[in-house]
């Protein structure tokens, strides 16, 4: 009987003392935290949505890349995990040769499924393939022009409150319908002889690049730096690199993905000796403009892995582009128009008709890079809950970094066994740093969490070593 009741005892404590120490722990660090600014936390049990610790729960914040976890909510709920694109490369009555953008975000070297330390094909391969098909058809010679069309999308290249300084980096390139090698390309710099220039190598010669980087003794100063010449195409490349030095490449943003797409398509024709007597052009069209297929004859097609494999990438890698254009797809998909607006108004819809609370967010693009996008706590965690009792939870899991394995987290968080750890989205911005996702525990099972931070003073090292710490505290 002593036994009996010792354990009823426990059974009876369990859940309280458990709520009681994990509150009594995480007021705890938040009392000995960094300079955080402004922080907000909510933790609830992932089966039932209860809540187990808040912290500014219901207030607004900057969510960075969490944002995507709302992103690849809508897009597995909207288009469902086996959803396709489809690019076309079309020989037009005209003699123009068509490469009509289908949105399709994996034109690239990425290798899909996701597989962390995976080696990147090509950057270029998709459009080396399509070359081949046609080739292959036994073309020897095209009478028109080489047409990037992107009208699939209007024209309407980057979200609101993107800052200038974004779109001249590699996670701010440009969104359109045709997509190539993430609408970047990329420099190698390498070093000759000493006192000579060093060589600046890119895959495609798109962007204008003049060369000041000098090439110096092996054990010289090391240093090479980018300056863009507004309005234009040109960079300007200063510094010096050691001989036989290694040098990180460099990934610049393209203007214009669809005279890039065009191209390069362009330039690989050219390889296999067909000869072209126009020119490599882009087709856009503007918001409200009513968007006309493409007719002719299919030369060449190029099908996209599923939207699932996409999904996985997109929030393993925090990748921007395949964010912007999934949500562009949703808004064509749902509501007949590929843009930002039609996404966000079908993303809004989703999230009322999910429960979650009005006034909860307030959105300006699919990635989280904007700066007026926020969101609460509270709204992540209740999705997440919601997924995780959803009929698509595996593929949905499948989709988050593991703590100390993959992805954003490979560094952080360790480590994943047994099916115990933290899977999480990452999110960083010069003001604002995030994470949410699970936490795998012994006594409640799965928790579902949030943790948002803002303004703050300490360096971002500092204020993500609090984050792993809250979060490991809901494993204890």
């Amino acid at each position: 009987m002593r036994v009996a009741g010792y354990l009823a005892g426990l059974a009876w404590c369990a859940l309280p003392c458990f709520a009681a120490s994990l509150e009594e722990r995480l007021n705890a660090l938040v009392a000995t935290s960094p300079a955080l600014g402004f922080a907000g936390i909510h933790v609830v049990e992932a089966a039932t949505g209860k809540t187990l610790y808040q912290r500014n729960q219901d207030r607004l914040f900057l969510p960075a890349s969490n944002l995507k976890l709302l992103t690849s909510a809508l897009a597995l709920e909207r288009l469902r995990p086996d959803y396709r694109f489809t690019t076309r490369v079309i020989r037009e009555a005209s003699g123009n040769i068509v490469l009509a953008g289908s949105g399709d975000p994996s034109l690239s070297g990425r290798i899909y499924p996701y597989r962390k330390d995976q080696d990147v094909g090509p950057p270029l391969q998709a459009i080396e393939l399509m070359a081949d098909a046609i080739a292959a058809r036994g073309i020897m010679r095209i009478d028109g022009d080489i047409v990037g069309d992107d009208r699939l999308f209007p024209w309407d290249p980057y979200p609101p409150s993107w800052t200038q300084d974004d779109t001249l980096r590699d996670y701010g390139a440009p969104v359109s319908a045709l997509s190539v090698n993430d609408n970047t390309v990329t420099v190698v710099v390498s070093a000759n002889r000493p006192g000579a220039l060093a060589t600046l190598r890119p895959e495609l010669e798109y962007l204008t690049i003049e060369n000041r980087v000098t090439s110096t003794a092996r054990n010289g100063e090391s240093g090479v730096h980018m300056r863009h010449i507004a309005g234009s195409r040109q960079w300007i490349f200063t510094g010096s690199v050691p001989q036989g030095a290694a040098v990180p490449p460099v990934t610049l943003p393209v203007d214009d993905p669809a005279l890039y797409a065009a191209s390069a398509l362009y330039d690989a024709l050219t390889r296999r000796g067909i000869a072209i007597h126009g020119r490599a052009i882009a087709r856009h069209r503007a918001i409200g403009e009513p968007y006309v297929a493409v007719e002719g004859e299919e030369l060449a097609s190029r099908t996209s892995p599923p939207l699932a494999d996409l999904l996985q990438l997109m929030d393993k890698l925090s990748n921007n582009l395949h964010a912007e254009l999934i949500l562009r797809e949703v808004g064509r998909v749902t509501r007949g128009e590929g843009t930002t607006e039609a996404g966000l108004a079908e993303m809004s819809a989703y999230l009322t008709a999910a429960g979650a609370q009005p006034g909860d967010w307030r959105f300006e693009d699919g990635s989280g890079l904007s700066r007026n996008t926020l969101v609460t706590p509270r709204l992540l965690t209740h999705i997440l809950a919601r997924l995780a009792q959803s009929a698509d939870r595996g593929v949905w899991i499948s989709f988050l970094p593991a703590g100390g394995d993959d992805g954003t987290l490979s560094g952080r968080l360790c480590c994943v066994s047994g099916r115990r750890g933290v899977r999480a989205k990452t999110g960083t911005l010069s003001r604002a740093l995030a994470l949410s996702g699970y936490a795998d525990t012994v006594t409640r099972g799965q928790l579902a969490f949030s943790i948002l931070v803002n303004d703050f003073a300490a360096p971002s090292s500092e204020v993500i070593q609090w984050i792993d710490k809250i979060a490991r505290a809901l494993l204890e």
